[in-house]
């Protein structure tokens, strides 16, 4: 590859700047403690996983073995037996959302789909493009759906087959839908399990909840038909991607041949990067279960660190259980900006992702928080406890 003189020193322009912030993130869900190099070489080759990874392609250069494995373990993690799952590793969690919702729509095709307020802005954009009728539900205090109003909706549309779209950590609550719950209620108003459909939106916390000593039910042993998790939240990725888990009946359903690849296909995207699915083989591979545990418990950990730093000072923070994302008031413009904070309404959040080490940048994010919020005199040094991490 040759390029201009100005092309390169705009390429190193750009390559210096991410070296300068390649750990900025602490406003959204992406962990950057990974090292992916002995897969650069792979680069070189254009690695397409187009079609179906359990069959044969005619496109030689795939990495289906590869993707088999990956959805071996996510079928394991989340509950099902491999042989009723199907799955594939998808271009990010909205993508995964929108498989989800297409399974559903196959199967109840005048059904309505369910989400709360707090549901990722993305999942009505599916709505749309799937053509699907959809709800938006109330949210409880703290990002939960309001099962209240789920069912009353439910019955107000006098509807049979509720496609019900579960969050399983909202964006910025980290809140989770109660699964259990929601099947309760359905049964309450006499709609047998056989006559629903539960997506669940994983995105971040599908990768904390199989690894904490009392999760929330999040798999397919409580009840769900599918589940999305995103690759470069908190798996860490340099290419966003994410794994999407189906029961591979309902996938059957909207199954189609594709004779000049010599394969059959049931994705969204058709030609799917071969490259992401290596990087989440080697993630997944290169971490034992205990030390994937270890990591979680330090990001919790991390994350309750900094909600009793804020309210050591009468700052009312909170996060929910086995959440890693901590809700605050949101301070100034000036300072949400300089610490790229996501921020919604009159809240703000940090996450505290696994390339968070030690206390560094929650300290200064935190001092600057309190300083905006509440002046000089209220600002604290930080504890102690994770300084050394």
């Amino acid at each position: 590859m040759i390029l201009s003189p100005a092309d390169q020193e705009k390429i190193e322009t750009f390559w210096n700047y991410c070296l300068k912030h390649q750990y900025f993130n602490i406003g959204y869900p992406e962990s950057a403690d990974f090292d992916y190099s002995a897969l650069f070489r792979f680069f070189k080759f254009s690695i397409n996983n187009c079609g179906d990874w359990k069959d044969y392609s005619n496109y030689a250069l795939n990495s289906f073995d590869f993707e088999k494995d990956v959805m071996a373990y996510f079928a394991e993690i989340f509950q099902i037996p491999f042989e009723e799952s199907w799955g594939y590793v998808t271009n990010g969690g909205t993508e995964g959302n929108m498989f989800g919702c297409y399974l559903a729509r196959e199967l109840f095709p005048d059904s309505t789909l369910y989400y709360s307020k707090d549901t990722h802005y993305s999942v009505g954009k599916i709505a749309k493009l799937l053509q699907m009728k959809s709800c938006v539900v109330e949210s409880l205090d703290n990002g939960e759906i309001d099962y209240d109003d789920l069912i009353h909706k439910i019955k107000t549309n006098k509807e049979s087959h509720p496609i019900i779209f579960a969050n399983i950590g909202t964006t910025m609550t980290g809140a989770i839908d109660d699964i259990e719950m929601i099947q309760e209620r359905l049964a309450q108003i006499g709609i047998m399990r056989r006559d629903y459909y539960i997506h669940a939106d994983a995105a971040l916390s599908g990768m904390i909840l199989p690894f904490v000593d009392h999760p929330q039910a999040f798999s397919f042993a409580h009840g769900i038909d599918s589940i999305c998790v995103s690759g470069h939240k908190m798996i860490g990725s340099p290419i966003p991607c994410g794994i999407v888990v189906a029961k591979r009946q309902n996938v059957e359903r909207i199954s189609v041949d594709v004779d000049y690849i010599s394969t059959r296909d049931q994705t969204i995207s058709g030609s799917r990067n071969g490259h992401t699915v290596l990087l989440m083989w080697a993630a997944i591979r290169s971490q034992t279960n205990l030390q994937r545990r270890q990591r979680i418990q330090h990001c919790l950990k991390m994350a309750q660190y900094a909600v009793d730093r804020f309210q050591a000072v009468g700052i009312p923070a909170w996060r929910n259980p086995n959440s890693i994302t901590v809700v605050f008031p949101c301070p100034s413009e000036h300072i949400w900006k300089k610490h790229y904070l996501a921020t919604s309404g009159n809240m703000a959040h940090l996450i505290t992702t696994a390339h968070h080490r030690d206390t560094r940048q929650i300290d200064s994010l935190i001092d600057d928080v309190i300083f905006d919020l509440q002046g000089a005199s209220k600002r604290t040094v930080g504890f102690s406890s994770y300084q050394t991490r």
